[in-house]
């Protein structure tokens, strides 16, 4: 993420760090305390002799400039460290920034020449498209298209970031980390504070004021919604139980005491370890849309919506379905009646976020999504949008209201606008009769490697996999097609179905994936749909040493961790779709210590590892422990000197496919 408006988003992968002593700017980007990191980079490049070296800390500073929001720099940055053999993930970079900033042409050109690179025109097909449908409403702009809407910055905007504004009463609510939050710590992420709740009057002279100061803490708040009768809020707050732990989002409820509001309380389904964000709430109160990155998800951020029991209490949260949500982020939902207004980047769109509309049908299912289009929309990240009056009706209706964007040519890293939504003649009737049509492409993949015989080698993308077998199944039934010679296969769904799939090829570890038809849209302005599911095949290297991340152990114990089992588990279902293969599990000790004292613990702890499998299913003919000891780390220093990083990194259990 760019900039602070998906801050609350913390990020895809891991949640950010408050504090940490940095010392250089690799770890400072391995922190994620970008705006530390930018200087001391800069510094760093100056003095780099190899080209190895400019290469990496030219990638590291453009990343950092990128989440700082400053893609201009960022650009140059990312042709430096291609230039300086960093590979194509620079060259990927560099094309995304260039489409954030509306360069479409250049962008595609980057993005066509990379797919040359590495070999797969299918890895850049999303991008290219999007950019140019991106050019196509641009010159529909500089032709005269009559617009929907009209689009003016907010006169409340400050240097910093002001985002997803929400109306409550006769006032704005939004999210601000100027310098009026609460907390006087820096986040270094930013460079600037913590975010904040603040009002402001739209009626008087657009004075903004800090909201109720039992809300806003030093910790992040964000993002709320409104009961309708203004009694109830609930809101976003990441936290960390302390300053050099690990902080997530959670979603939070208050309510209104007087003339403030009471101690806020986390809502019964937030789960820790997790991140809930981006509340609204229906104008009965009785569900609750919001975005989370959860286990079940469909892929990245995603919708969901928990129902409001007869006790007050909330239910289990419901994904909502394909139609809505993908495997990108999908984020800031927001309501006028029964319309949902959200934003996403895994539907196509002009760059970062677009804003969509959808809204349910009276069979219960939401239409297609529709792009907002320019000038809500933007090659930046457009999102959070509200409405807060209406005017007039029939022709002459208009809408007010604000969305936030981080386009460039505002006051500050993420700004709020002001827009103004006008009906537009209907088109003439289509007297053709409707004919409903859902189609699933299916693409089978396989990982393009840097080194083709090593899997440990670096991920350039994912090329598709021709004359592959996929077996779809829908309950008992199951047919077998295979993919072309584009490795795809499309089939038209089976309306309220769901689907598992199995792709297969001789070499290649099977892979699985599951796609629900159930409640996809029937829209008469949209009657065919496609969607995309992705099945990735993993190449077969033999005896090739395979880490497997995330499994730890307490000190001089070889019991297995409750964090290390969802890595294994990972692990039992790759072994239970791939039943004739065999296994041996490895542990690897750090050099420190007595070699027969690391060669006892490492085989203990391999061995934890493959009772651990037995007991998931996993016949025990088909494992094999073998411990290390300290004989074979991975990273190249003398142990005296080594890091504690490369220490960890030593500290590894693997597999290997026997055969």
């Amino acid at each position: 993420m760019r900039h602070l408006a998906i801050l609350l988003l913390l990020t895809l992968f891991t949640a950010c760090t408050y504090t940490a002593k940095i010392t250089d700017g690799a770890t400072a980007v391995d922190r994620k305390q970008y705006d530390v990191a930018v200087p001391m980079l800069q510094r760093e490049y100056k003095k780099a002799k190899s080209r190895k070296e400019k290469g990496e800390i030219a990638m590291n500073l453009g990343l950092s400039l990128r989440e700082t929001g400053q893609d201009e720099q960022a650009i140059s940055w990312f042709q430096l460290a291609y230039d300086n053999n960093a590979g194509p993930d620079a060259l990927r970079e560099k094309a995304a920034a260039l489409k954030r900033l509306e360069r479409y042409e250049e962008a595609i050109k980057v993005f066509t020449d990379l797919g040359f690179e590495i070999g797969s025109k299918y890895e850049f097909r999303k991008d290219i498209s999007g950019a140019e449908m991106a050019q196509q409403w641009l010159e529909e702009e500089k032709a005269g298209k009559e617009r929907e809407f009209v689009v003016t910055a907010a006169a409340f905007n400050s240097r910093q970031a002001d985002y997803a504004p929400v109306a409550y009463q006769d006032r704005l609510i939004f999210t601000s980390d100027r310098a009026a939050a609460a907390g006087e710590e820096t986040f270094n992420w930013t460079g600037r504070g913590f975010t904040d709740l603040f009002t402001v009057d739209l009626e008087g002279k657009l004075a903004v004021d800090a909201f109720d100061d039992r809300i806003n803490t030093a910790d992040h708040e964000g993002t709320p919604t409104f009961s309708t009768d203004g009694q109830e809020m609930i809101f976003t707050r990441c936290s960390s139980p302390g300053k050099r732990e690990d902080a997530y989002c959670g979603l939070y409820r208050s309510e209104r005491v007087g003339q403030g509001w009471s101690p806020a309380q986390p809502l019964s389904f937030v789960k820790p370890g997790a991140n809930y964000m981006h509340p609204a709430l229906t104008a009965d109160g009785k569900r609750l849309f919001f975005s989370a990155l959860l286990e079940d998800g469909w892929g990245g951020y995603d919708i969901y919506v928990a129902d409001r029991k007869e006790d007050g209490s909330w239910g289990d949260p419901i994904l909502m379905n394909r139609a809505i949500n993908t495997q990108g982020n999908e984020q800031f939902p927001s309501l006028d009646a029964d319309t949902l207004y959200f934003s996403s980047d895994g539907l196509e769109g002009m760059g970062g976020l677009d804003i969509f509309r959808t809204y349910p049908l009276s069979n219960g299912r939401y239409t297609a999504p529709k792009n907002l289009r320019i000038p809500v929309n933007s090659g930046a990240d457009d999102f959070g949008f509200t409405i807060v009056s209406r005017e007039g009706s029939g022709p002459t209706a208009k809408m007010l209201g604000y969305f936030s964007s981080s386009r460039p040519g505002g006051a500050g890293s993420d700004d709020i606008y002001a827009y103004t939504k006008r009906v537009l003649p209907p088109p003439p009737p289509d007297p053709t009769p409707i004919t409903y049509k859902n189609i699933l492409d299916v693409t089978v993949v396989e990982k393009i490697y840097e080194d083709p015989t090593n899997p440990k080698s670096r991920v350039l993308g994912v090329r598709p996999v021709p004359n592959a077998a996929v077996i779809a199944s829908i309950g008992e039934q199951s047919r077998t097609v295979n993919t072309d010679e584009n490795g795809r296969l499309s089939l038209v769904l089976v309306d309220d179905q769901n689907y598992q799939f199995r792709a297969e090829r001789a070499e290649y570890l099977a892979a699985e994936e599951r796609f629900s038809s159930r409640n996809l849209p029937k829209d008469p302005e949209a009657p065919e749909q496609r969607y995309e599911l992705e099945l990735e095949l993993e190449k077969i290297f033999r005896n090739q040493e395979i880490v497997l991340n995330n499994i730890y152990y307490d000190f001089n114990e070889y019991f297995i961790r409750e964090d290390a089992k969802p890595t294994l588990d990972n692990l039992t279902a790759l072994l239970k779709r791939n039943p004739e293969i065999s296994i041996e599990l490895g542990s690897h000790t750090d050099c420190r210590g007595r070699a027969g004292l690391n060669q006892t613990l490492s085989q203990n702890r391999a061995q934890a590892a493959v009772d651990y499998l037995v007991n998931q299913g996993i016949s025990q003919d088909r494992l094999t422990a073998q411990g290390y000891g300290k004989d074979q780390p991975i990273e190249d220093c003398l142990c005296e000197r080594c890091t504690e990083e490369q220490h960890q990194r030593n500290r590894r259990t693997t597999f290997r496919i026997l055969e």
